[in-house]
C-alpha cells in the first residue's frame, strides 16, 4: 500500500523563529490526533532546515524537505546550495522543478533532471514536480506536456532509482490562485501520471510509486481531492503556514 504524505511547502515565508514556532505549533496539534500512517514533510527555507531537522528528530514520521538545490556538489556558484549540504543539515527530501522554479528561474526539464540526479547520489529523496499551464490545458496539451516533464527529467533514471521518486502534479492555473482543478481533472492526470510509469517501468513500480496533489489544496478541499484512488497525499503552499489548517489536511485522509 502507498504511503500517504503531505509536504508543507513554505515557500519564503517564515523568519527563523517565526518557523521554528510554527513548528512546535503543529506538533502540539498533531499530538492531540496522532496520524502516525501519514508522512508529514516539512519544507521550510534553507535558514531553517538544520534547525526543525533537530526539532522533529525524535518523530519518525515528519521529515524535512529542501526546497531546491543546485544540479552540481559543489563549486563557485555564489548563492547556491548543494544535495550534500541540504543532506548535512538532516533533510530527507528535495522538491524539484516546483512550477516557480520553472517560471521565474527558467529551469527547464534538462536542468531539472542533472537535479534529480544529484539528489539520489546523495541519498535524498526527490519530490519531481509536473503540471501544465492554463494555455496548454486549454489547447488539450496537458497530457502531452506532463509527458515531456516525465521523460526529459524521470525517465533516464533506473529501476532502483524511479523506486525513490514522489511525484507531485500541480496544475499551474491553480497555484496560488484558489482555483482548484476539479476531482474528476486531478484523478485524471494522476491516473494518466501512474500509467505512464506503468508502461515505461512496470506495474509494481506505478502501483508503488506516491502521486501528490499540489494546487491550492486547502483545508475545505483536501478530503474530497485525496479519497481519489490514484492521489496520495498533498504538495501544500500556503495552507501549510497556518498549524490548525495543516493538521486538518493531514487528517484528511
Amino acid at each position: 500500500m502507498r504511503k500517504k504524505i503531505v509536504v508543507g511547502n513554505w515557500k519564503m515565508h517564515k523568519s527563523f523563529q517565526e518557523g521554528i514556532d510554527l513548528v512546535n505549533d503543529i506538533i502540539s496539534l498533531e499530538n492531540i490526533k496522532p496520524s502516525e500512517e501519514v508522512l508529514k514533510i516539512i519544507a521550510p527555507p534553507f535558514t531553517n532546515i538544520a534547525a526543525i531537522a533537530n526539532q522533529l528528530k525524535s518523530s519518525s514520521d515528519f521529515a524535512v524537505a529542501a526546497q531546491n538545490c543546485h544540479h552540481e556538489s559543489s563549486g563557485a556558484f555564489t548563492g547556491e546550495v548543494s544535495s550534500s549540504m541540504i543532506a548535512s543539515c538532516g533533510a530527507n527530501y528535495v522538491i524539484i522543478g516546483h512550477s516557480e522554479r520553472r517560471h521565474y528561474f527558467g529551469e527547464k526539464n534538462e536542468l531539472l533532471a542533472k537535479k534529480i540526479n544529484s539528489v539520489l547520489k546523495e541519498k535524498l529523496i526527490p519530490i519531481y514536480c509536473v503540471g501544465e499551464k492554463l494555455e496548454e490545458r486549454n489547447s488539450d496539451n496537458h497530457f502531452k506536456i506532463v509527458k515531456q516533464q516525465l521523460e526529459q527529467a524521470l525517465f533516464h533514471l533506473l529501476l532502483p532509482e524511479i523506486k525513490n521518486i514522489i511525484i507531485a502534479y500541480e496544475p499551474v492555473w491553480a497555484i496560488g490562485t484558489g482555483i482548484t482543478a476539479t476531482i474528476t481533472q486531478a484523478q485524471e492526470m494522476h491516473a494518466y501520471i501512474r500509467s505512464e510509469i506503468n508502461n515505461k517501468y512496470s506495474n509494481k513500480v506505478a502501483t508503488e510509486l506516491p502521486i501528490l496533489y499540489g494546487g491550492s489544496c486547502n483545508a475545505s478541499n483536501a478530503k474530497e481531492l485525496f479519497a481519489c484512488s490514484d492521489i496520495d497525499g498533498g504538495l501544500i503552499g500556503g495552507a501549510s503556514l497556518k498549524a490548525e489548517d495543516f493538521i486538518t489536511i493531514i487528517n484528511s485522509f
